[in-house]
């Protein structure tokens, strides 16, 4: 299942990577689509939904990023 999500802090082609590879480290997370345009827009596939709270905590791994969902 795929979801929307917005991520606030990406400025650049780095950040992207290092918050996509952070993600994708939670075992529920089977990928993530992270784009500049418009910046920080995310897609997320799940195997099992994950509350934007868990999100946000994988996210802490990494400073300066905060993660809402797009309804």
């Amino acid at each position: 299942m795929k979801h929307r999500y917005q991520i606030n802090g990406i400025s650049c082609g780095g950040c992207v990577t290092r918050v996509k590879k952070t993600l994708e480290e939670h075992p529920n997370i089977e990928n993530v689509e992270i784009f500049l345009q418009p910046v920080g827009a995310t897609i997320v596939k799940m195997n099992k939904k994950l509350t934007v709270e868990e999100l946000q905590g994988q996210l802490n791994e990494l400073d300066g990023y905060t993660i809402a969902e797009i309804n």
